[in-house]
């Protein structure tokens, strides 16, 4: 079968199955909402222990971390994320699942060529570009003060 690229793309949009934007939509909504909404009750309970606003706020990013990482770890992150689609792309807990698996994923080739390689095939260019952002917003700050701005 010899078809041109337009002939395929046309082939291929016949043939794709139809996705439920409506429904993926809500899920996703929702999902994302309730992480969020999980978010803020471990921070209001971080600081009903008597933890200040800024440290509540930091031990609940390490709490969402942390169960994100466990969740991933037990395969319960996967099963949510395959019904709930990007919703469970919130930042930090979907940072942590893209942090934790594929270092479980790759555990079997050992624990530094397999899992410690793999920990930072995702969070090492993130961590990368924070570092340098990081740095060079420093650096404009500092430039901007010092000419008085």
């Amino acid at each position: 079968m010899n078809l041109s690229p337009q002939e395929y793309d046309k082939l291929v949009r016949q043939m794709a199955p139809r996705s439920p934007l409506g429904k993926n939509t809500a899920l996703a909504f929702a999902v994302g909402g309730a992480i969020c909404c999980l978010g803020q009750a471990i921070r209001d309970g971080w600081a009903a222990a008597g933890l200040t606003e800024t440290d509540a706020a930091t031990a609940a990013s390490i709490s969402l971390v942390f169960l994100s990482a466990l969740f991933t770890g037990l395969g319960l992150y996967h099963k949510l994320a395959r019904h709930a689609g990007a919703g469970t792309l919130v930042p930090i807990t979907g940072f942590a699942n893209a942090v934790a698996s594929p270092a479980i994923d790759f555990r079997a080739e050992g624990l530094v060529t397999g899992t410690a390689v793999k920990l930072f095939t995702v969070a090492g260019p993130v961590i990368v570009f924070g570092t340098a952002a990081s740095a060079v917003y420093g650096v404009i700050l500092w430039a901007l003060s010092a000419v008085g701005g």
